[in-house]
């Protein structure tokens, strides 16, 4: 059986899923969800979630049972529009879903590295605000030193295109393979530019690192 990864990745008002438009139709967070994710080539999936009772919104919330100054509501995503959906396609279980203010974050269960990556891929097609908060592999109790996340998706693509073909080349190794003017002439610019590049997309990886962000 596959080890498992967990992700944590965040939308930022994801107009098509009906939780986010509720929580800020509510202005409260919603985060008792109980989703039933349907399975692969699935276009849909229900939710039930407890919010504050009373509230309007158009969002197609379906209100089941009254517990006074809550309510138990029910909703279901469809055609891949919601993030909830997108993942049921790809048999990814959600751990935890959380909409704030028309945010919405969810907590979701990858087998694989491949897996992950063609669901990410998916989502930040379908989704462009999407964002990684945290991947976190067994043990799911390790410390929060060991649950760093280091967010490649702070690089600009040229920031990320200089630092990896300076990893290749054995810039950083010594002695070093390759000085900063050799990689400038492979790159097709100025050295002083690759130097801001390299320390550029260094000081946001040790921000995530270090956690001074």
């Amino acid at each position: 059986m596959a080890s498992g990864i967990r992700a944590t990745v965040s939308f930022d008002a994801p107009t098509a899923c009906p939780i986010a438009q509720f929580s800020a139709a509510s202005g409260s967070p919603i985060d008792r969800v109980s989703t039933s994710v349907s399975g692969v080539d699935s276009t849909m999936s229900v939710s039930e979630f407890m919010a504050d009772a009373d509230v309007e919104s158009d969002a197609p919330v379906e209100p089941i049972l009254s517990y006074g100054q809550k309510t138990l509501y029910r909703t279901v995503h469809e055609n891949f529009q919601c993030p909830c959906t997108c993942l049921g396609s790809y048999g990814c279980p959600v751990h935890r879903y959380v909409a704030v203010d028309g945010g919405l974050t969810l907590v979701f269960h990858a087998e694989s590295f491949e897996q992950l990556q063609n669901v990410m891929a998916e989502l930040r097609d379908r989704f462009p605000s999407v964002d990684v908060q945290r991947l976190l592999q067994p043990p799911l109790e390790a410390s929060e030193d060991d649950q760093v996340f280091v967010n490649r998706g702070a690089l600009t693509g040229r920031q990320r295109e200089v630092l990896q073909l300076a990893y290749e080349r054995g810039y950083f190794e010594r002695p070093k393979r390759i000085n900063a003017t050799e990689l400038a002439a492979e790159l097709d610019i100025s050295q002083s530019t690759v130097t801001e590049h390299l320390v550029t997309a260094q000081r946001k990886l040790f921000d995530d690192i270090f956690d001074t962000r």
